[in-house]
């Protein structure tokens, strides 16, 4: 039976089947950390504990670091095809555990199966094939220099990278980090979110399986407070990969600081907005869009396009529109394997969302959704919801809120749209829908975003760089620009008499 069509009795009962390790990797296998503590890894689908999540320290991470840092020598100057080799060997392996990583990434973060299976973990295959592809395909440079000299460029790699990644899409957001930064001749220790740490794990012991030696992927897991600090703060760390908050990236840059300068990419928060013209061509497609940009993986996503701003004339249509479309994103067993949202990262977390609803009904009004769903006997699930009447300097249209929560927001012109718009500390995305090919231009050339979509909403893919402006951070996921986190050029000169 294929994975896509199983009923929810058939994942819960592999589910139940599943025997699942929450040690850390290190030096090329799994360990329960120098202190041996641990703390439960619990799903938010239903409460239930998964394993025991190995609390790693300081001495751990110290450990870690230095296994990278006795595997670079070789792994750096390893021939570059066979890097590749060795990447694509993970690959083929995560394809044949495919079902196995979308059913830990589920169980531990509350995504429904039939997003790990069809997107999360297929996506994450596919970025590592990409770059391992690319690792070589990376040629040097022969610039012009004065007669009787020749001078080289090359792209050397960093040595150490650390990666912390966040819990909402654990597996691929990792890959977007590791595999560029091994494919370029890097080692790294990685440290995944407390909440969900499984899929990663598994992954190491894949990349094991797979022929990369010993030390070249860690994975210390454990509080960002004490992992992450020590990664952030660590001497022998040459580059740090970050996606989180933005909170959290000030941090970074300050322990960057009062350390040894390493390099940093930062992709950290964002308020996306969503602009819908009066003379969009299909205003169904974009309200359906608009729904997904807005509610999918239960609008945690740091993209999510949470600000829908209308064209006054066309406001009522949209706002009908949007309610339909919405009810494709209401809360699911996520074990059903069929449409719906999942839980959200947990219970406290939906109750932080849940204040914002709250907020938004008490300062404007609630165009649909808003209640908390029990499923499973799990209470972290939520509607998809949607807030209409607030002007447009209230802190909703201003703050990540990271849940199933937008705002409706009329205007009236073309630089009205543009300024709310721009209206936040972030430029992560933003989309724009219309069908003047002129206005298109002109407004997605104003708009402060690091990616800005034409009649879709939060494109992107391997071939094309993802990050953002202002405070959003710096440095680029996917595409060759990535290589530019993990690598430096240097120059060799050569001179002739």
């Amino acid at each position: 039976m294929n994975s896509t069509t199983m009923i929810s009795s058939d994942w819960q009962s592999r589910a139940d089947a599943l025997a699942i390790d929450g040690r850390a990797f290190v030096d090329g296998r799994r360990v329960s950390g120098s202190e041996r503590l641990t703390r439960p890894a619990v799903s938010p689908i239903d409460g239930r504990a998964l394993a025991e999540l190995t609390s790693c320290g300081r001495a751990d991470v110290d450990t870690a670091v230095a296994a990278a840092r006795r595997a670079f020598p070789a792994w750096s100057r390893r021939a570059a095809v066979e890097r590749k080799e060795s990447l694509l060997a993970l690959a083929a392996l995560m394809e044949r555990h495919a079902d196995e990583l979308a059913l830990l990434e589920t169980l531990d973060s509350g995504k429904p199966i039939l997003q790990t299976t069809t997107v999360d973990v297929p996506g994450a295959i596919s970025t590592l094939r990409w770059y391992a592809e690319a690792a070589d395909k990376q040629g040097g440079e022969l610039p012009a220099v004065p007669s009787g000299a020749i001078a080289l460029v090359t792209r050397e790699p960093l040595g150490v990278v650390a990666a912390i990644v966040p819990w909402n899409f654990p597996l691929e957001i990792a890959v977007w980090k590791l595999a560029p930064a091994l494919a370029a001749g890097n080692t790294m220790v990685l440290k995944p979110a407390e909440q969900t740490s499984l899929s990663v794990l598994r992954l190491a012991e894949l990349a094991a399986e797979a022929g990369l030696p010993d030390g070249v992927l860690n994975i210390v897991t454990g509080s960002g407070r004490e992992v992450g600090a020590a990664l952030a703060n660590h001497m022998d760390v040459d580059a740090l990969a970050f996606t989180g908050s933005t909170a959290v990236s000030r941090t970074l840059l300050e322990a960057s600081a009062r350390s040894n300068l390493k390099r940093l990419s930062l992709e950290a928060g964002g308020k996306s907005s969503n602009v819908i013209f009066a003379d969009t061509a299909d205003l169904p497609l974009a309200a359906a869009k608009a729904a997904f940009g807005a509610f999918y993986n239960q609008g945690q996503v740091c993209s999510a396009n949470s600000r829908i701003l209308v064209q006054r004339q066309v406001h009522d249509e949209f706002a009908a529109l949007l309610a339909d479309a919405a009810s494709a994103y209401a809360p699911a067993d996520p074990l059903s394997g069929g449409e719906g949202n999942g839980a959200l990262i947990s219970s406290t977390h939906t109750h932080d969302v849940e204040a914002w609803v709250t907020r938004g009904r008490t300062d404007g009004e609630v165009l649909f959704g808003g209640g908390r769903r029990i499923i499973r006997g799990s209470d972290a699930y939520l509607e998809p919801t949607l807030l209409g009447g607030l002007s447009a300097d209230h802190a909703v249209h201003r703050e990540e809120i990271f849940g199933p929560v937008a705002v409706l927001h009329a205007f009236d012109t073309e630089a009205e749209a543009v300024a709310m718009a721009n209206a936040t500390d972030y430029g992560l995305a933003a989309s724009v829908w219309t069908s003047d090919l002129s206005r298109a231009h002109r407004v997605a050339g104003d708009l402060l975003a690091g990616t800005v979509s034409v009649n879709t909403v939060d494109a992107l893919g391997n071939t094309t760089p993802f990050g953002g402006f202002k405070q959003s951070g710096f440095g680029r996921d996917l595409s060759l620009h990535a290589f530019d986190n993990y690598t430096a050029p240097k120059t060799t000169w050569i001179q002739f008499g």
